[in-house]
């Protein structure tokens, strides 16, 4: 990054999207966003596209969806200045489509319909036939016909999806909540380390604990995969053994727990 970063090259990460479509809870997804926004600007990145792909994972409603992307927008919104530019670029989750290809058609103009909430400055078109087939060079043209033509509707006037009571009280929980496992992230720093959230070892560790955790990491050589994650009320969420939700502040303290025997962090 900061080789591009020197030449003025804009820097585009698929960090986020890795950890959604490995299932991991929605506040982890956002921590990534953001990290991912960091650690660009402070190798000298200064026009940094944000990858919203949407769908990731595929069992997300639309709502929440959508309060996810707006809570990676809310969280990196303090990064921007004169010399650090964030492009918003959407797309439709890789692993989200259906085989059959009416349906597949069909998702593909609502997703992108749905992306436009956010206004984005580029929208990364997915193949319809993504669930069946490598797109031919007919398919990559109608995918595009079909994104076009739901760009177009949306431009017309969309009515503001992001304004929803809903949306807006899901992306605030999860500002919060990510908030919080920034925090506990950068307490897991050596003394002497000027910016945990960049510091190789410290980011690394967060990993082998837990912290950035997702259930299809399970059997992964530097991650635990013990996070076990369900889909209650559109929304990706940690889960106790018995399957209830688990806020973040208790999924952090209890990774907290095995770490120091006091419970502190």
């Amino acid at each position: 990054m900061r080789w591009y970063g020197e030449r003025h090259i804009p820097v585009e990460l698929n960090e986020p999207h890795h950890w959604g479509m490995r299932d991991t809870p929605d506040t982890v997804f956002v921590a990534s966003a953001y990290l991912s926004a960091h650690n660009a600007r402070a190798f000298g990145v200064r026009d940094y596209i944000a990858q919203l792909m949407f769908n990731s994972p595929s069992g997300l409603s639309d709502a929440m969806d959508l309060a996810k992307m707006l809570a990676v927008i809310e969280i990196t919104k303090p990064l921007l200045g004169p010399d650090f530019r964030i492009w918003k670029q959407t797309r439709t989750g890789l692993l989200s489509y259906p085989v059959d290809p009416v349906a597949a058609r069909a998702h593909l103009a609502t997703s992108v319909y749905l992306q436009m909430a956010l206004r984005p400055h580029i929208i990364h078109v997915v193949g319809h036939t993504e669930a069946h087939h490598a797109a031919t060079a007919g398919d990559v043209i109608e995918s595009c016909g079909m994104a076009r033509r739901a760009i177009e509707n949306a431009l017309r006037g969309q009515p503001d999806l992001t304004a929803d009571p809903a949306v807006q009280a899901r992306a605030a929980q999860l500002v919060e909540e990510t908030h919080d496992l920034l925090d506990a992230i950068a307490q897991l720093a050596p003394a002497g380390v000027t910016d945990p959230l960049i510091d190789p070892a410290t980011l690394a560790k967060a990993v082998a604990v837990g912290l950035l955790d997702a259930p299809q990491l399970r059997n992964n050589p530097f991650a635990p995969g013990r996070v076990v994650t369900r889909f209650i009320n559109g929304m990706c969420v940690a889960v106790d053994e018995r399957g209830r939700p688990l806020e973040e502040k208790q999924r952090i303290q209890q990774i907290m727990d095995h770490l120091s025997p006091m419970g502190n962090f």
